[in-house]
């Protein structure tokens, strides 16, 4: 009988929850500031500073003014976010946008650096293996307990190792 009764004050707490995330989460979604502050912070600036457009410290830099300018304009004019992006690489190039697009050809700049590291990483494994002696399987040949089996010259050799690195080698 006590669980029926709390059942609807759990449902109204996950309503209430439900409710207050909601509200959090539209906070400022239609605020053209907060708008301004995001899309500006995707744009770089062209002036050649390599900064985003929001970011541009420029003591009278023309282009983040104009840039600026236009950005609001676009905003005023009620246009979407993508809309404006376009806009915006249409006019100045894709290298006005912060991050490359992830269509097409330009996928390649968000998958390289990813390739690029698995394919270093697996040349230091295969490497690192190779230099321990157990790359694909194959082991050292042994150097034979007895020296006298061996040739002259190599015989020469493991001595004038040993002397070398003041170790015996294992032989």
């Amino acid at each position: 009988m006590a669980a029926t009764a709390r059942l609807p004050f759990w449902i109204k707490s996950a309503e209430a929850l439900v409710l207050a995330l909601a509200m959090c989460f539209s906070m400022g979604a239609s605020n053209s500031s907060s708008r301004f502050y995001s899309l500006n912070h995707k744009l770089m600036c062209t002036c050649g500073c390599a900064e985003l457009l929001g970011e541009c410290n420029h003591v009278g830099c023309t282009e983040s003014t104009r840039e600026n300018s236009e950005l609001s304009a676009a905003l005023a004019a009620g246009e979407t976010d993508q809309q404006i992006l376009a806009a915006f690489s249409a006019k100045y190039g894709a290298t006005v946008l912060a991050a490359p697009p992830t269509h097409g050809f330009d996928l390649v700049a968000w998958i390289a650096p990813f390739a690029v590291f698995a394919a270093a990483l697996l040349g230091t494994i295969l490497l690192v293996r190779r230099w321990a002696g157990i790359a694909c399987g194959k082991e050292q040949a042994a150097i034979p307990a007895d020296l006298s089996t061996l040739a002259p010259d190599e015989r020469e050799r493991l001595e004038r190792i040993r002397r070398e690195t003041g170790a015996n080698g294992g032989f």
